[in-house]
């Protein structure tokens, strides 16, 4: 199991997978993904704001910074724009009647959460491999057993039963849909977080 010790699995905190795959749906009635000015293969849904600022959701706030090894030469380069986490504190008030106000309430009663966004990652594609400031909370909605996240060297498939993870995002990692259906994950940042 120690292979793992970047993947916690939080204890006694389950949500109900048919209410997470009903609110993505009314979520996705109200708001399409947002690709962050078009970069291919990400795209979002912020669930969560800077108070009073929608554009906080919108672009490269739906992305934010991260860093990567592009080329050969191994040099490590930052992407997009520092994001200033613990501003989001308001939840958008389109969704608040949605199962997503309730999972964003209880998980704020064990957390300190950044952004809290719906993730999605299209069939056969992948993300960079980067690393990003903070660990990472994933609730899995949508996934199949193409979907694996690796960090470093190893790979692990979250299932979407309702689990809730911690990924230990501040390592270099990527994720990827190996499958033919897409993969949509509640992906919170968490800001004081510390894997031992």
């Amino acid at each position: 199991m120690s292979d793992f010790k970047d993947f916690h699995k939080v204890k006694n905190m389950l949500f109900n997978v048919s209410k997470l795959k009903k609110g993505l749906e009314e979520v996705l009635k109200i708001k399409n993904y947002d690709s962050a000015n078009d970069i291919p293969n990400f795209a979002a849904i912020c669930l969560n704001q800077v108070p009073g600022d929608p554009a906080s959701t919108k672009g490269n706030n739906a992305r934010g910074v991260f860093w990567t090894k592009p080329d050969e030469s191994g040099k490590e380069v930052s992407r997009d724009k520092p994001i200033d986490e613990n501003l989001y504190t308001e939840f958008v008030k389109d969704f608040e009647h949605t199962y997503f106000k309730e999972v964003y309430e209880k998980l704020s009663s064990k957390f300190k959460l950044g952004r809290v966004r719906i993730l999605l990652k299209k069939p056969r594609t992948t993300l960079s491999w980067h690393r990003d400031p903070e660990p990472r909370l994933h609730v899995p909605i949508i996934t199949n057993p193409g979907c694996l996240q690796v960090i470093e060297n190893v790979a692990k498939h979250l299932p979407a039963d309702g689990s809730v993870w911690i990924t230990n995002n501040t390592k270099y990692h990527n994720a990827f849909n190996g499958g033919e259906e897409n993969r949509v994950h509640l992906v919170a940042c968490l800001t004081d977080y510390k894997f031992h």
